[in-house]
């Protein structure tokens, strides 16, 4: 082996090296430890069929005013069906969907629009969690600091989707 293939073989090796260190001394976000407990909102009461088919009347009011055929659903707290509507014409893969983002919010207690973020940013550990959707439209509704339910809808762009549950949840005040 020459000098200078050796030389080379050398600086490669040397480069390797410290990369895989400064890699194993970066922080890893996912080690910080929260003060208070995210997301820790109590579960309250399920949410009656009146008040499910009140905010699905509002969300449906709302996508037929922008021209858009969605279709959204309302679970109660423990992630059960309570209320659905399908629009005329919507895509019918939106009727799963729709179910999927109000159970994952209901479940986790956030707003799916966090999987979507997060995954998108590099947290790849969320796809293996159970029953996520990483797709905007699926949001908590919460009465008197307690979830009651979620709200989800499907059938647009994310962000459409995310308007119409929107205006279902200012429905539910």
């Amino acid at each position: 082996m020459s000098s200078k293939s050796f030389k080379r073989l050398l600086s490669l090796s040397l480069g390797l090296v410290l990369t895989q260190v400064s890699l194993a001394q970066a922080p890893n976000p996912l080690d910080a430890v929260p003060e208070k407990m995210p997301f820790d909102v109590p579960y309250g009461a399920p949410i009656s069929l009146d008040r499910a088919d009140a905010i699905l009347a509002a969300a449906v009011a709302e996508s037929k005013t922008r021209g858009w055929k969605l279709i959204c659903s309302v679970v109660d707290s423990g992630a059960n069906l309570v209320s659905f509507k399908r629009m005329d014409s919507a895509q019918i893969a939106s009727i799963d969907i729709s179910m999927h983002k109000a159970r994952a919010a209901a479940k986790y207690r956030r707003e799916t629009k966090l999987f979507e973020n997060g995954i998108q940013s590099g947290l790849n550990y969320m796809i293996t969690l159970d029953d996520v959707i990483a797709s905007r439209g699926g949001i908590p509704l919460i009465n008197d600091g307690k979830i009651i339910g979620a709200i989800g809808c499907s059938g647009g762009t994310g962000s459409q989707d995310e308007v119409v549950a929107k205006a279902g949840v200012a429905a539910l005040k």
